[in-house]
C-alpha cells in the first residue's frame, strides 16, 4: 500500500486533507457535468443553483449566502456572463451591488443539471458514504459553526496565552512607551507621533477610532495598534508596535489580524490603509500576507503625514 504522508500527519493538517478531498471531488464533478454535456464548472453550478433557488441577487448577497469570498464570486460570475448564462444589471456603479439574474439559457442549463445530474450525484454520494452522508454533513456544519464562533487562529493564540484588550485610560502609558520604543529605535519621533502618543483618547478614541493591545500571561501588555478616523471616510491603521522583549511570539500578526477584524466590525475595512517605510520589510511582508496591497492613491492622499513614509498600502482582503 502506498504511504499517505498527509493522512499520517494527523489533525493539524485537517485543512490540507479536506482541500485534497475537495479537489478530487471537484474534478469528479467536472467529469459528471461534461458527461451530461453541460457547459459549466462545479463552481459555476453553485452560483446558478443559488440564483435558481433564491431569484435575482446582488454579488454581495450571493457571496454572503454561499460563504464564498467576493473576489471569487466576481470571477465566477464574469465567466457565466461571458457564456450568456447570467445577466448583470447596470444600475449600480459598485460591482458588489449589481444584481445578477439567470438568462433563459442559464435557466435551461441549471434546470437540466437539477433534473439529470443532481439526483444521480446525490445517490452516488450516499453510496460513497455508506448511507451516512447526513452525519458527515452535520459534522461539517458543526466545524463551520465552530469557526464562525472562534477562528482557528484565535484558538491557537489562546493556547499561546495571547489576548486582546481594548483601550482604557490606564493603558495610555503602554500605548506611548511601546510605540516610542520602536519608532525611536528605527527612526525619529515626528510631530504626528508625539501628538498621537500623548493623547490617544482625544485623537483616536473620541473621534470614532479604536486602540487595541496584546497581552501575554508572563509579560503583560506587549503590543498595541490603532485604527484612526481620517478625512473623507478613510481609516488609518497606525501605531502598531511590539516590545522587543516579546519578539518571536507572533504578537504583530495577532494584533494585525485583530485590527482587521475590528475594522470589519466597524464597517470600515474597505477604507482601511496604512503608511510605513521600506526599512520595515518584515512588517510589510506581514501586511501583504494578511491582505494589504501597495496603493499609489493612498500615498498621494496621506503619504506626506510622515517624513519617513515611503510605502502606502490599502486593505483589500
Amino acid at each position: 500500500m502506498t504511504q499517505d504522508t498527509l493522512a499520517d500527519l494527523g489533525p493539524a493538517f485537517l485543512g490540507s486533507r479536506l482541500k485534497r478531498l475537495s479537489d478530487r471531488l471537484q474534478a469528479e464533478a467536472t467529469a459528471v457535468l461534461q458527461a451530461h454535456d453541460l457547459p459549466i464548472q462545479p463552481a459555476q453550478q453553485v452560483v446558478l443553483g443559488a440564483l435558481k433557488r433564491d431569484g435575482a441577487l446582488t454579488i454581495g448577497a450571493l457571496a454572503q449566502r454561499l460563504g464564498i469570498s467576493q473576489p471569487t464570486i466576481t470571477r465566477t460570475v464574469q465567466g457565466l456572463v461571458d457564456q450568456g448564462l447570467l445577466a448583470v444589471s447596470r444600475e449600480a456603479r459598485d460591482m458588489r451591488h449589481k444584481t445578477l439574474s439567470l438568462t433563459d439559457e442559464g435557466a435551461r442549463v441549471i434546470g437540466d443539471a437539477q433534473r439529470e445530474v443532481w439526483p444521480r450525484v446525490a445517490a452516488a454520494v450516499s453510496q460513497l458514504c455508506g448511507g451516512r452522508e447526513q452525519a458527515l454533513l452535520d459534522q461539517i456544519a458543526a466545524v463551520e459553526a465552530g469557526l464562525d464562533a472562534r477562528s482557528l487562529l484565535d484558538r491557537v493564540r489562546a493556547a499561546d496565552g495571547l489576548t486582546v484588550l481594548d483601550y482604557a485610560d490606564d493603558l495610555a502609558q503602554a500605548f506611548h512607551d511601546i510605540n516610542a520604543e520602536w519608532i525611536s529605535r528605527m527612526f525619529a519621533l515626528e510631530e504626528n507621533d508625539i501628538r498621537l502618543l500623548e493623547d490617544p483618547r482625544g485623537l483616536i478614541i473620541d473621534r470614532g477610532g479604536a486602540v487595541l493591545f496584546a497581552r501575554t500571561p508572563d509579560l503583560g501588555v506587549v503590543g498595541t495598534c490603532a485604527i484612526m478616523r481620517m478625512k473623507d471616510g478613510w481609516y488609518e491603521l497606525t501605531k502598531m508596535g511590539v516590545l522587543e522583549a516579546a519578539r518571536g511570539r507572533k504578537v504583530g500578526e495577532f494584533l494585525l489580524a485583530e485590527a482587521i477584524e475590528r475594522a470589519k466590525a466597524m464597517g470600515v475595512a474597505d477604507r482601511l490603509y496604512l503608511l510605513t517605510n521600506k526599512k520595515c520589510a518584515a512588517a510589510i511582508h506581514l501586511y501583504e500576507k494578511l491582505g494589504f496591497q501597495h496603493d499609489a492613491e493612498i500615498m498621494a492622499l496621506f503619504g506626506s503625514r510622515y517624513e519617513r513614509c515611503d510605502v502606502a498600502m490599502r486593505y483589500r482582503g
